[in-house]
C-alpha cells in the first residue's frame, strides 16, 4: 500500500503472505522444520536468514511471522516476537535484557504471575527490584537511579485498575537511560498508543483481547528491531517460549474482529459503570472510563476510552461477593479477561490468592472485590443480570 491505513484496516491486512494458491484466509504452516535445496543453502541460511527464510519453528514460521508483522504494524512498533503465552512474553521481555546486578523499578500493583517473575525469579538471579506506587510520579522519580536498567508496569493494573502515566514515567526513565517495559493488556491495542507515549517495549497477553474468544494461549513482545532480533529472539528461541503456527493463525483471525469486539465491550462496560453508580450494595465502582475514577483525566489523555474491565467492591466481603457471583446468570465465573463473554473473577481467592492478606490490602484487593471483564452481550441483559445478582447479596 502506498498510503497510510487506519488501525482497523491494518488489523485485517498487514503482514499477509499468500502462497501460489492465492488463499483468502491465511495459511497455517504446520511444520517444525524446513527443507533446503542444497547443503550450501542450509549453510547460508544458518549464517544469516533472509526475511522470508526459516530454519526451525522455534526460531520462526511463516504463519507466526504474519501475526508478528501485523501486530507490530498495528502497535506502531518496528518488530515483534510472538510467544507461547502472555507470561512467556512478560518473562521473556525482562529476562532477555537483564543480568545479575541490574536494577529494575516496577509498579507494585501487578498481576500475581508478573509479581512472581519480579519478586522471585529476577531477584533469585541477582536482579535488584524496587517496587513503587505506580500512580505516584514522585515515587518513580525517587526510585529510578543512574544505574537503573529498566522500569516495568501494567498501564492499567490488575484488578484495581490503577492507571500509570506512560509518558511521564517514560520521561523519567529515559532521563536515566532506562528501558520502559509496559504490560498493556488492560489498555488493549485498540485504545492504547503506548509506543508513541514513550514505551520502548510493549507486552500483550494475546490470550486476552487479541484472541478474545477463549480459544488459545499466546503472547507478544513489541519493540525496536534491534531489541527484538538481537535480544529477545536469541533468548526465546533457545529457551523455547515461541508461539505455535496454529496459535498464530488463531490470533490472526482474532485481530480481524478485535476492533469491533473491544469497542462493543467498552461501550457495555461504560453503561454498566454508569448504571451501578451509588448502588447501596457497593462500596465502590472502579472503571477508568467513568468520571468517578481518580485518574479519569489521565485516562482521557492516554487512551481516550476506559477499556473493557471494571471492578466492584461489594459490601460484606467474601460472603457477599460469593453470593453475587453465584447469582449471576449471563456472565460466567472464570479467571480470564478480554473475552467476548462477560467473565466474573474474585481476585482475592483466585488470581491473587498467593499474596498475603497484608499484600492484598496494600494493593486495594479487598475480600469484596469482583473483577468484571465485560463481553459483547446485549447491554440491557448485562445490566439487568448484575443488578439482579446484587439484589441477592
Amino acid at each position: 500500500m502506498t498510503r497510510e491505513l487506519k488501525p482497523s484496516t491494518v488489523a485485517v491486512h498487514a503482514g499477509t503472505r499468500r502462497s501460489q494458491y492465492g488463499e483468502v484466509s491465511e495459511a497455517i504452516y504446520l511444520t517444525q522444520g524446513f527443507v533446503y535445496d542444497t547443503a550450501e543453502d542450509a549453510e547460508a541460511r544458518f549464517i544469516e536468514s533472509g526475511p522470508d527464510e526459516f530454519i526451525y519453528a522455534r526460531y520462526g514460521n511463516p504463519t507466526v511471522a504474519m501475526f508478528e508483522e501485523r501486530i507490530a504494524a498495528l502497535e506502531g512498533a518496528e518488530d515483534a516476537f510472538a510467544t507461547a503465552s502472555g507470561m512467556a512474553a512478560v518473562s521473556g521481555a525482562l529476562t532477555s535484557m537483564l543480568k545479575a546486578g541490574d536494577h529494575v523499578v516496577s509498579s507494585r500493583a501487578l498481576f500475581g504471575s508478573c509479581l512472581y517473575v519480579l519478586e522471585d525469579v529476577l531477584m533469585r538471579f541477582g536482579v535488584e527490584v524496587t517496587f513503587v506506587d505506580g500512580a505516584d510520579l514522585s515515587a518513580w522519580k525517587e526510585a529510578i537511579r543512574d544505574d537503573t536498567t529498566a522500569v516495568f508496569f501494567e498501564s492499567i493494573s490488575n484488578p484495581t485498575l490503577q492507571v500509570v502515566d506512560i509518558a511521564s514515567v517514560a520521561e523519567l526513565a529515559h532521563a536515566k537511560g532506562a528501558t520502559v517495559v509496559v504490560d498493556n493488556v488492560f489498555s488493549t491495542p485498540v485504545w492504547s498508543d503506548a509506543v508513541k507515549q514513550g514505551a520502548d517495549v510493549v507486552v500483550y497477553s494475546a490470550t486476552k483481547h487479541i484472541d478474545g474468544q477463549g480459544r488459545a494461549l499466546g503472547g507478544v513482545i513489541l519493540g525496536s528491531r534491534d531489541y527484538i532480533r538481537k535480544t529477545v529472539e536469541p533468548y526465546m528461541k533457545h529457551t523455547g517460549g515461541s508461539m505455535s503456527p496454529f496459535t498464530a493463525w488463531v490470533m490472526l483471525k482474532g485481530l480481524e474482529t478485535m476492533n469491533l469486539r473491544v469497542r462493543a465491550q467498552t461501550s457495555n462496560a461504560t453503561a454498566i459503570a454508569e448504571a451501578l453508580q451509588g448502588h447501596e450494595k457497593l462500596r465502590q465502582v472502579i472503571y477508568p472510563g467513568h468520571a468517578s475514577h481518580a485518574q479519569h483525566d489521565l485516562v482521557k489523555r492516554q487512551m481516550e476510552q476506559g477499556g473493557t474491565v471494571l471492578s466492584l467492591d461489594i459490601r460484606g466481603g467474601k460472603p457477599a461477593a460469593f453470593r453475587f457471583l453465584n447469582a449471576i446468570e449471563v456472565g460466567i465465573i472464570s479467571n480470564n479477561l478480554g473475552d467476548a463473554k462477560t467473565i466474573m473473577t474474585h481476585p482475592a481467592t483466585t488470581t491473587h490468592q498467593r499474596l498475603s492478606e497484608e499484600q492484598r490490602s496494600s494493593l486495594g484487593i479487598t475480600d469484596g472485590l469482583v473483577r468484571i471483564s465485560v463481553g459483547i452481550e446485549d447491554t440491557e441483559d448485562l445490566v439487568t443480570d448484575i443488578l439482579t445478582a446484587l439484589a441477592a447479596v
